[in-house]
């Protein structure tokens, strides 16, 4: 029953937050485009309600789309806002055609460079319309018009808008960085509201147009646009195409931050092929209703969990606020500075052009296929971006495949052939005249430096193979790595790692085992096999220095590979190792300033966004604080260290030996006092961050996160601590299915020599 009275309460708190947000943006998104300002309400108010309760994403937020903000201005200019609502309702229709088959994931195919050049694209044209409003004018038909006009507007420009619109930008920006107990209590204010509500007090005295909400009608019914219908096909299908890939993509990296929130909870991942049939339901009933056509937003879905939000019970309640607020709140929304809304949509158009996307699609080389559809959105429209980003990508999928480069080296006691791209029947003829370079009775290495191969290609190599054993030659086939294609099974070939026991792949000729030998063998095994693959990042890390967004405190057991149970890379984690996972309380001795000035950097300079803190089973300084080895005399060194345990032992010892009400294993019970005080120890050491002034004034800022994690090595198993009810869940592998990749990109955890790649 408390369960259920909480979740009531974080969705009730977060239905208001999204609400606060959502109505300002509504308006501003309506006035972007031209459409009567009423109907970016009834499309918050459709969207929240219809799909909150239809939809296959519970926490995604619906209401009007800021990326078809630059397409409905065009249908509302050129059909009419009737017209319009038409072509919004046949859009659902589709919507509903596209979910009933079930190709929804099929529409995440789309190449991220796509989608991020046309969301930039998008956010372009927004900023650029929405200054003039800001500028007390009106945006052009085209943006290249809109820059060309700028000039002659900044010139003629209304006296008091601009400072409207000004006010509006700097407490949009400004109100996430307010600090200390004042500006705690009033961050839980949304930052949109609170620009549209001190710009609209600051307008009170002043002469500027402001929102007109027209009285409430019975919306007229939608009319077919005119014009050929192979326009209006291109229209409807061009509405569907954006709608729903804003929908889904929103949906999944709404999932991934819910994943993320409920670290441990079993999260059930989103439905896509039902969160399309709920958006067509909503789209197809808002345009009936007038209103603007509608989609998943990410900013209104990660401000919803953001709040707290467990069901979606918090999103359909957003959709009554709004419906409530259009009826009996008019007044006070006429109140409104247009000024202020046109630079709220502003702002959201400019954090539409994401650095983060750019140096993404730049590292995997598709920099090409993000400017083709940024510019061509620009300058022509939506559509015809996508469809430009499109072939861009196509053209460098085509290039890569006949870009192979064929070389042949005579070497000390071989021919080395080295095969650069990808194989294909068009590289055939280079390839035999390469080999034919490789005299009869030769040994021959020949290097595959690609991922794909034909099979003309494969008869090729073959053929030629089977050819030149049987003149009494030696073929030996590699990639591009060096590493033979024939080596041992053992080799790197189906375990994550390589122990270095009794393996040859570590042994060093130069120096023996027991003298470091394998030590020296496994760096070679690394210059080998994995310095290759990695070579590229770490150019890029030793270039721009490291920016990790995490802080890992774990202990320095052997046992416990930071990277391995993370999937991390170079420049993912600051990590802090030392024995028993231990962070000592401000004003420890002086021996302490290592971790302590660890954790400074990190917090401080590094800007970490959270902290982990990770206790491991079977660890051999929880034995020693549970046995004989920390008697308060003691002066070695590791029995002073263990003295910033005593907490920990303390207070598992004020639990009790049972541990009722304090610590526990979700899914089964604790092995012994040793597992215990592991546990105890991870909420001990988190307490210990918090006395630290430097993590409990960014963790007060929201700023900084911190976790508790187990690590059971037998099982190899993590646990994640809820704080809130004391209790380590175990991570499942489903848990992150539906993640999205990381907005700083790089290569996959595969890269770093933790999965095969023979």
């Amino acid at each position: 029953m408390r369960l259920r009275r909480n979740l009531h309460r974080s969705d009730l708190s977060a239905s208001i937050t999204v609400f606060l947000i959502a109505v300002p943006l509504s308006l501003g998104i309506a006035l972007a485009t031209g459409a009567p300002l009423q109907s970016g309400l009834v499309a918050a108010a459709v969207g929240g309600i219809v799909a909150g309760l239809l939809g296959g994403a519970p926490l995604q937020v619906s209401g009007a789309a800021t990326s078809l903000v630059v397409i409905t201005a065009d249908l509302v200019q050129r059909y009419g806002w009737r017209a319009t609502c038409a072509v919004t309702v046949l859009a659902g229709l589709v919507q509903l055609l596209l979910g009933g088959l079930r190709v929804a994931r099929a529409a995440l195919a789309v190449s991220p460079a796509i989608v991020h050049g046309m969301l930039a694209g998008i956010g372009t044209v927004i900023a650029v319309g929405q200054l003039h409003v800001v500028l007390g004018g009106s945006p052009q038909n085209s943006t290249l018009d809109n820059i060309a006009a700028l000039p002659d507007q900044l010139i003629h420009s209304h006296p008091a808008t601009p400072f409207i619109g000004a006010i509006t930008v700097v407490v949009l920006l400004g109100w996430p960085r307010l600090r200390g107990r004042v500006g705690e209590a009033l961050r839980k204010i949304p930052a949109p509201l609170a620009a549209v509500a001190l710009a609209t007090l600051v307008a009170a005295s002043l002469s500027v147009p402001r929102v007109e909400l027209p009285a409430w009608q019975t919306p007229a019914l939608p009319v077919l646009p005119e014009g050929p219908v192979l326009g209006v096909v291109t229209v409807v299908l061009t509405v569907t195409l954006v709608a729903s890939m804003e929908s889904l993509l929103s949906a999944v990296a709404v999932d991934a931050l819910q994943s993320g929130r409920q670290a441990g909870a079993q999260v059930a991942p989103a439905k896509l092929d039902r969160e399309l049939l709920g958006q067509g339901a909503s789209n197809m009933l808002s345009g009936l209703l007038g209103g603007l056509p509608i989609a998943g937003g990410a900013m209104r879905g990660s401000a919803n969990v953001e709040a707290g939000a467990r069901t979606r019970r918090a999103t359909v309640l957003h959709g009554v606020w709004v419906l409530l607020c259009a009826g009996v709140a008019g007044r006070v929304l006429e109140a409104i500075p247009l000024a202020a809304l046109a630079a709220l949509v502003m702002l959201v158009g400019v954090r539409m052009v994401s650095f983060a996307h750019i140096r993404h699609v730049q590292r995997h080389r598709e920099f090409p296929v993000y400017a083709a559809t940024l510019g061509t959105v620009v300058v022509f429209g939506v559509l015809q971006g996508v469809v430009a980003g499109g072939a861009v990508a196509v053209f460098l999928a085509l290039r890569s495949l006949t870009r192979t480069r064929v070389t042949v080296t005579e070497e000390a006691h071989c021919h080395r052939v080295r095969v650069t791209g990808q194989l294909t029947f068009l590289a055939v003829p280079r390839l035999t005249r390469a080999f034919a370079q490789v005299p009869d009775g030769a040994n021959a290495v020949v290097e595959l430096d690609g991922s794909f191969m034909d099979h003309a290609a494969y008869e090729a190599l073959r053929g030629w193979c089977a050819r030149h054993r049987s003149r009494g030659g030696r073929a030996v086939f590699g990639d591009g790595a060096g590493r033979a294609v024939s080596a041992p099974a053992g080799a790197h070939a189906c375990r994550p790692w390589t122990s270095w026991r009794n393996h040859h792949c570590t042994r060093s000729e130069v120096m023996p085992a027991t003298s470091g030998g394998q030590l020296l063998g496994g760096v070679s095994a690394f210059q080998r096999n994995t310095a290759p693959l990695v070579r590229e990042e770490l150019a890029r890390l030793a270039r721009e220095g490291q920016r990790p967004g995490q802080l890992f405190l774990t202990c320095a057991d052997s046992r416990l590979v930071t990277s391995m149970i993370t999937s991390s890379g170079p420049g993912d984690l600051f990590t802090v190792r030392n024995v028993g996972n231990l962070m000592p309380p401000p004003g420890s001795d002086a021996s302490c300033d290592s971790v302590a000035a660890a954790v400074e950097y990190a917090v401080e300079v590094l800007e970490v966004s959270s902290i982990t803190v990770c206790g491991h089973s079977g660890c051999g300084a929880m034995q020693a604080l549970l046995g004989s080895g920390h008697e308060p005399g003691a002066q070695t060194p590791l029995a002073r260290w263990l003295r910033h345990g005593r907490p920990s032992l303390a207070r598992m010892s004020r639990i009790g030996r049972l541990g009722r009400g304090e610590v526990a294993l979700a899914d089964r019970p604790v092995a012994d006092d040793q597992e215990r005080l592991s546990l105890v120890n991870v909420m001990q050491q988190l307490d210990h961050l918090m006395a630290h002034p430097c993590v409990a004034r960014r963790v007060s800022e929201g700023a900084l996160q911190l976790h508790g994690m187990y690590f059971h090595v037998g099982e190899a198993q993590a646990y994640i601590l809820d704080r809130s009810t004391s209790v380590f869940a175990a991570v499942r592998p489903e848990a992150g299915q539906q993640a999205v990749p990381a907005a700083d990109g790089g290569p996959e955890p595969e890269a770093y020599g933790l999965t095969a790649k023979v």
